[in-house]
């Protein structure tokens, strides 16, 4: 669903004023100016404003919110047990849920009280292709990484097979920068990509960003390497099926890889329905003396995630 000029359905908590716009001044009122009622276009409050009146209202209706993602609202029918999940994004709604009458009743109640568009059934949302399967549901970015090779020149390059290059030693540049503002624009577009669908290359990511403010021909190579995994590897997804349904987790750290470097590196990834639904790989704040202290290290992190 696209709610249409979602800002103005937003109230004004404090006092905003603004000039008679150009075209409709009233003389009679001489420099008077409107005080607003609701919110507008351009407003910093804008944003916040249209949240608020949103969620007032879905939990008025019975939604409750998410206590760690505060934009997506959950409403369960005591009787038959069905739910409806009700996902925000600014002004574009994913409404999913285990009974079509359900979604059809929220989807009416939202359209009575706001001016809303129903798009029909989700295929692509925050550039995420959604594909139906027998084996499930698969989430993917073909189209946005073939977007990321065109731009910077990689989609001929030959494809890789792996997204690292163990021979290739990273370090600090201590000369000058290499196209600095070009190796921050891709690091920016590959960590998107690798925040939504693509944990096979959160620990290159988690390498490659640390050198984005002075990037060497070292850290290019690097970056191309990445670039050419993914011309490899465009069609890849994550698939969600029922099974199992319960959340499971895993967590993994290596000891000192950097003789340079004291820290070692964690990472963890949590699935269910077969699927990952959150992944990270970063260096860790400590030294760890051993193997054993790293592994307890990454298993802090791993229990702090699943907590949040």
């Amino acid at each position: 669903m696209d709610v249409k000029s979602a800002f103005l359905n937003g109230l004004l908590e404090e006092e905003v004023y603004v000039d008679q716009p150009p075209g409709f001044e009233q003389k009679t009122l001489g420099d008077k100016v409107y005080k607003l009622k609701k919110a507008l276009y351009g407003l910093k409050q804008a944003p916040r404003a249209w949240y608020d009146t949103l969620s007032q209202f879905l939990t008025e209706n019975g939604f409750t919110k998410g206590k760690v993602d505060r934009t997506l609202f959950r409403i369960q029918d005591g009787t038959t047990n069905d739910y409806v999940i009700v996902c925000l994004y600014v002004d574009d709604m994913l409404i999913m849920g285990s009974s079509h009458d359900l979604i059809m009743k929220t989807k009416n109640m939202l359209k009575k009280n706001f001016d809303m568009k129903d798009m029909g059934l989700s295929d692509v949302i925050l550039g995420i292709k959604i594909s139906r399967t027998s084996d499930g549901i698969v989430l993917s970015q073909s189209h946005y990484v073939e977007i990321i090779l065109r731009r910077f020149n990689a989609f001929d390059s030959a494809p890789a097979k792996t997204p690292v290059d163990l021979s290739l030693y990273l370090a600090k540049n201590r000369s000058e920068p290499v196209s600095q503002l070009e190796y921050a624009r891709v690091i920016g577009s590959l960590m998107y990509l690798t925040n939504c669908t693509r944990p096979d290359i959160a620990y290159s990511m988690s390498k490659l960003s640390r050198f984005t403010s002075n990037p060497s021909t070292d850290h290019w190579k690097a970056v191309t390497r990445v670039l050419r995994y993914l011309k490899y590897t465009m069609n890849y997804g994550i698939l969600y099926t029922r099974y199992p349904t319960v959340l499971e987790g895993y967590c993994d750290a290596n000891w000192i890889s950097d003789t340079k470097d004291s820290k070692s590196t964690s990472g963890f990834v949590f699935t269910i329905g077969g699927g990952a639904v959150s992944w990270k790989s970063s260096k860790q704040t400590c030294i760890a003396r051993s193997t054993m202290e790293s592994e307890f290290i990454a298993l802090d992190r791993w229990r702090r995630s699943r907590m949040a």
